[in-house]
């Protein structure tokens, strides 16, 4: 049991990291956070993990009594998803700004913001679209009680991981290099691509089953 618990938070830990992917989410942070000191970049950061961590466990909580308000259901989130998802990560294997993430539009605009940890850090940047849908279906495709705690608990360590990311962003920077950063958001992208494949033909095949 304990392992299958292990083995299961791994898993979910695993896709939830992938699609908030912090650290293709690093040179943005950077580039927004560029003329601030380093007190008020770590504030920044460790205000938009705690507001993109409540919004992304708040909706794996609340995400089925909304589908079920709207009468969508989890596999037809999952197509969406999926689609949404591979889009992202077209963009990344081609080490583009997805504009399903965040637009480099978004990006100039906040330049001056005082309030850039809740747009476009928190939204979209750390839990944009991707991410929400993601946990509604991590949460709606399981009904036993451990799992969706576990579920919860790789989300919260999910952004504790992205607060430490940003907090050493700069050396994480200068550490990996530009190009470096090319190659990992390029190898996540394509982690990502298999993931939404994977949620998209699973919700094509159980909305067909509940067709025939």
């Amino acid at each position: 049991m304990i392992t299958e618990n292990l083995g299961f938070l791994i898993h979910v830990f695993t896709i939830i990291f992938i699609v908030v992917n912090p650290i293709s989410g690093v040179v943005t942070f950077i580039s927004l956070t560029s003329k601030m000191t380093n007190e008020e970049k770590n504030e920044i950061a460790k205000k938009s993990v705690m507001l993109a961590c409540a919004i992304a466990v708040f909706f794996a909580i609340a995400g089925n009594i909304i589908l079920n308000l709207f009468g969508i259901s989890v596999d037809s989130l999952r197509v969406a998803g999926g689609i949404l998802l591979f889009s992202i990560a077209f963009d990344m294997m081609h080490a583009k700004v997805s504009k399903g993430r965040i637009t480099e539009e978004e990006i100039s605009h906040s330049q001056e913001r005082e309030d850039i940890w809740i747009f476009p850090i928190s939204l979209p940047l750390l839990t944009g679209p991707g991410t929400i849908s993601t946990v509604i279906v991590l949460i709606g495709g399981t009904e036993a009680i451990v799992q969706k705690i576990i579920i919860l608990v790789s989300i919260v360590l999910t952004f504790i991981i992205c607060y430490y990311i940003f907090q050493f962003s700069r050396g994480i920077h200068k550490l990996i290099g530009y190009n470096g950063m090319l190659v990992f958001t390029r190898l996540m992208g394509l982690l990502l691509a298999a993931l939404a494949v994977d949620l998209t033909v699973k919700g094509i095949i159980n909305l067909y089953q509940l067709t025939t």
